[in-house]
């Protein structure tokens, strides 16, 4: 059985100014804090979250 890449994201810069859409990205990605960081799987789903806010984050890619 294949494990799941997990990927780490953490936010590293502020929501003010930002789009309303981009807001609730980060929110339903469980972020919205600076420094707050949430571990997900790597699915195309979150691939595609992750890219529309990723002026906002941090991306690694973490072994569990």
């Amino acid at each position: 059985m294949q494990e799941k890449k997990k990927i780490m994201v953490k936010q590293v810069k502020s929501l003010i100014g930002v789009n309303k859409k981009h807001k609730r990205t980060i929110f339903a990605l469980g972020l919205g804090r600076i420094g707050k960081k949430r571990i997900h799987d790597d699915t195309p789903q979150i691939r595609g979250m992750i890219k529309q806010v990723q002026y906002l984050l941090e991306v690694k890619v973490v072994d569990e």
